[in-house]
């Protein structure tokens, strides 16, 4: 084993282990433990136990034939044990009696790399076979008591809890910590005589966590929440309808298209029933908007019908709404189960407190639906950076932002803010607006827009953040399916994690709308 070898010579193999591997892997563990005085060993006896137990949570790695490291598992209830308890509880006393197929954790028991192969990552592809084991049996976790073998090297003049802080801070290197919070663990809490006989420890231990962030209740079959969910936005052409039928009829058309495609949810643009204005011309803008919010629950009704038979979550875009003598700009979330919410613009443009004297919602909530959590903005909602943080706070995974621009520079601003929200929250933002012209109707002659669907950029999805985008100022549906697994994964292992990273110590968001 002292024998100098040359990596283009190295053959790595990573595999279960066999009983046929016991004087191989004895061998590396007595190597492994020669500095740790109170050291045992596995006797084969309990090797071929475990293999013959849990064949699959007991793997090796061969490095041109010899072992080089191994990790040995259990699956325990967690449950019977809490974060109270010792090697020899955890173990059975090294029967193996606390195995358990239908457990919630994957337990490491031990874990250990032959001195001649630390440096070669070794330790980091067991762990990475490990969590795959966790994912694969749909554990919640992986658990372990982790040695600090360092500490009593510090233990004059540092507590385990102050010594473990500054390994955190890579102020201390600990051989075991170091590498285990380097693969994503972290420290539950403090043990004192888990390891009876471990002096360079001094008997302390560190509880160890791995979280699986793809874990599900197992209970749930049916009605269960989507992975993939498809997004089906609608640019919708402005232009003159004779009437509340032909404008259904329109909107029937994009539901029943959308439908087609199996689509999740469908959106409609901001204010997008505005051709009504046309009937009255005659008055002012004001009382013009006014006379259309009367329409407004019966385009609801509407909705709701639609999204029922067509099987599909619709997102209604937004309408004027009339509510005692006050003038809102609100939408729908009519779902296809039946049930719906109202949600409310909360930043008014100048332009709508001035031409239609619109006054601004106060109630801001994430919206649950049989794909997830959602949230919707309308418009000039999105470029005020608090709203959406907010609604990621309560778990948001998608942002729907319909609305409404006059001229490409309009555009622009909410375009550029979706994407920043994207990014900042990571969540996917999808929005829809209106394109074409209104003559003769007072503050709505023209529309720009460019429907699109932004993710957050990193290396799970494109990498210019943009999932889809429709083509400029033209009538058009577009289709895009987004994968929210991924955003689970982002939260835990991108490349920055902006959620994560916040500093809740020196600034905070408070939602004071009482949702």
């Amino acid at each position: 084993m002292d024998k100098e070898v040359k990596n283009e010579d190295l053959k790595i193999e990573l595999r279960t282990l066999t009983k046929d591997d016991y004087l191989g892997l004895k061998t590396s563990m007595v190597e492994a433990y020669s500095d740790w005085d109170g050291a045992s060993f596995w006797k084969e006896s309990h090797i071929n136990k475990l293999i013959k137990i849990f064949p699959e949570g007991q793997i090796c790695i061969l490095v041109n034939g010899a072992i080089a490291g191994c990790a040995l598992s259990l699956i325990v209830d967690y449950d019977q044990f809490g974060d109270n308890h010792t090697y020899t509880q955890i173990t059975g006393n090294s029967t193996f009696s606390t195995h358990n197929p239908k457990g919630d954790v994957l337990y490491g028991i031990d874990f250990f790399v032959h001195p001649n192969f630390r440096g070669m990552r070794i330790g980091r592809r067991l762990y990475d076979a490990r969590k795959e084991i966790c994912e694969r049996h749909n554990l919640r976790a992986i658990i372990a008591g982790g040695r600090i073998p360092n500490y009593k090297n510090f233990a004059g003049t540092l507590n385990p809890k102050e010594y473990i802080e500054k390994v955190k801070g890579k102020e201390i290197h600990d051989p075991t910590l170091s590498f285990q919070l380097a693969n994503d663990f972290h420290v539950l809490k403090i043990l004192k005589g888990y390891l009876p006989g471990d002096t360079e420890s001094l008997e302390f231990a560190s509880l160890l966590e791995w979280n699986n962030i793809y874990y599900q209740e197992e209970d749930v079959h049916i009605n269960s929440k989507k992975s993939v969910v498809r997004l089906g936005l609608v640019q919708w052409q402005m232009r003159p309808f004779p009437n509340m039928e032909s404008l259904c009829e329109q909107i029937e058309f994009f539901v029943d298209v959308v439908s087609d495609y199996q689509s999740d949810f469908i959106m409609f643009p901001e204010l997008f029933n505005a051709p009504l204005m046309t009937a009255y011309n005659h008055l002012s803008g004001a009382e013009a908007m006014r006379e259309i919010a009367k329409s407004t629950i019966p385009l609801r009704d509407k909705f709701l019908e639609y999204a029922i038979s067509y099987n599909i979550n619709i997102i209604t875009g937004s309408m004027p709404y009339l509510k005692d003598g006050v003038l809102q700009n609100v939408g729908f979330l009519c779902r296809r189960d039946g049930s719906y919410e109202m949600y409310q613009k909360i930043h008014l443009t100048p332009a709508e407190k001035s031409a239609w004297g619109m006054v601004g919602g106060d109630s801001l909530v994430a919206y649950d639906t049989d794909c997830g959590k959602i949230g919707i903005l309308i418009c000039y909602d999105v470029e005020f950076p608090e709203l959406p943080r907010l609604l990621a706070d309560q778990g948001m995974q998608i942002l729907f932002v319909p609305f409404m621009t006059d001229t490409q520079n309009g555009y622009t601003r909410v375009r550029s803010c979706a994407q920043a929200r994207a990014i900042e929250n990571e969540c996917y933002v999808a929005i829809a607006g209106s394109v074409g012209n209104l003559p003769k109707v007072h503050n709505m002659d023209i529309q720009y827009a460019q429907s699109a669907v932004f993710t957050p950029s990193d290396f799970s999805f494109p990498s210019n953040g943009i999932k889809a985008e429709a083509t400029p100022n033209a009538e058009m549906t577009l289709i895009a399916d987004v994968d929210v697994d991924l955003l689970k994964e982002l939260h835990s292992f991108g490349a920055v994690r902006n959620l994560q990273d916040r500093r809740h110590d020196i600034y905070k968001i408070i939602n004071t709308t009482g949702k």
